[in-house]
């Protein structure tokens, strides 16, 4: 699951969201992961079964993360 970089979300606000919704992220990996999307302008966040992927993206989608089109 890819997190693209925009211009309304900020790193504590990234991190926080990524920390709420995906299993085994801490705020402080949040924020290591945040940086690499600002960076880089994308990141993968997260991989796994594709029935998870699908909840963790509308989750992030619903607290306001850009996410790339799940494929």
């Amino acid at each position: 699951m890819i997190v693209l970089n925009d211009d309304h979300n900020t790193f504590e606000g990234v991190a926080m969201a990524l920390a709420s919704v995906l299993p085994g992220v801490s705020y402080d990996q949040g924020l290591r992961l945040a940086d690499r999307i600002h960076g880089a302008g994308l990141a993968v966040v997260w991989s796994g079964q594709r029935e998870h992927a699908e909840l963790y993206w509308a989750q992030l989608g619903e607290l306001g993360l850009t996410m790339a089109p799940l494929e």
